[in-house]
């Protein structure tokens, strides 16, 4: 890990081209990247459990999850911009290895953003999950994991592929981009993510 931070620090990676389709509301990312979806559409959801636009975006992606078509996976992937993300990330993926991300999710944003809790280090989101009833041994064994780590490793490398600048972000099949700012508001948000799904399927006018 000490390495990997090195390497965030003192490397500067090549950035992708994108560009940028203002009137449709989204990036578009050139090379595609590969998805984790096989023959389905993937939305990704890029976010940071200490960035408050991502805590005013739950309401709208969780809304529109309750409508998600059938032949759409959706995931999360913590953003990992310096190594201060590093945490928030490494807690992400130890709920997702501990399935209990139903449990973790929402709850670490809202004692965040709500009750204005500091859990921003190894401590406080130590003591943020045993306070949610999960052993301690259990979670120093996941959270201190080789697989953890290459997790955190990967989605800081595959931030720097899609090339993101902020979160929220959504990546529709590896191909787009789609923010606040790129689509207006996060209500457009979730609009163009259907245009973008509608237009992977090969719809009508998607050209």
């Amino acid at each position: 890990m000490k390495k990997f931070l090195n390497y965030i620090i003192f490397t500067t990676l090549f950035f992708l081209s994108a560009q940028i389709n203002a009137f449709d509301g989204y990036v578009e990312i050139s090379p595609a990247q590969p998805t984790q979806s096989g023959d389905k559409i993937e939305v990704l959801e890029v976010f940071w459990y200490g960035c408050g636009h991502c805590y005013d975006f739950e309401p709208f992606i969780n809304e529109w999850l309750e409508k998600k078509p059938d032949d759409v996976v959706f995931r999360r992937m913590p953003g990992i911009f310096n190594k201060n993300w590093i945490p928030h990330a490494k807690a992400y993926f130890t709920a997702e290895k501990l399935n209990i991300l139903d449990k973790i999710h929402s709850s670490l944003f809202v004692a965040i953003h709500e009750k204005r809790k500091k859990i921003n280090n190894d401590r406080t989101i130590q003591k943020f999950f045993l306070e949610n009833g999960i052993d301690k041994k259990e979670f120093k064994k996941i959270y201190q994991s080789d697989e953890v780590d290459t997790k955190i490793k990967q989605a800081y490398v595959m931030g720097q592929r899609y090339k993101i600048t902020g979160v929220p972000a959504i990546i529709v099949n590896g191909k787009y981009m789609v923010s606040g700012s790129s689509a207006g508001s996060f209500e457009n948000v979730t609009k163009v993510v259907d245009l973008l799904i509608e237009k992977e399927r090969g719809g009508p006018n998607t050209d």
